[in-house]
């Protein structure tokens, strides 16, 4: 959990230009396979330690894919919505082949 929220998070803000201080609140949801650990204590570790964080359990949806972790990100930034860089990695990217990177 903690090496692929960690780079799941450090991608979300190297692709789109963002510092933790832009950071308003993070919103975690896992997939119900997922018990190990909050994917909030990943985002902790990597010293993201001033920002309101908040974890949930996605709905158990028969055939939806297993073992993803989902980040809603809160930010401060002027850049127009079309330029955000939506980030999806490893096989969730087959979840929104319109917008992964």
């Amino acid at each position: 959990m903690e090496e692929r929220v960690g780079a799941l998070l450090t991608a979300v803000l190297e692709r789109n230009g963002l510092h933790t201080d832009d950071l308003i609140s993070l919103w975690f949801t896992a997939t119900p396979d997922l018990h190990s650990d909050f994917p909030a204590a990943a985002a902790r570790r990597l010293g993201i330690v001033d920002v309101p964080l908040l974890c949930a359990q996605e709905l158990d949806v028969e055939g939806a894919m297993p073992r993803v972790v989902r980040v809603l990100a809160h930010i401060e930034s002027d850049v127009p919505r079309a330029d955000v860089a939506h980030v999806y990695l490893g096989a969730a990217a087959a979840l929104r082949k319109d917008i992964a990177q």
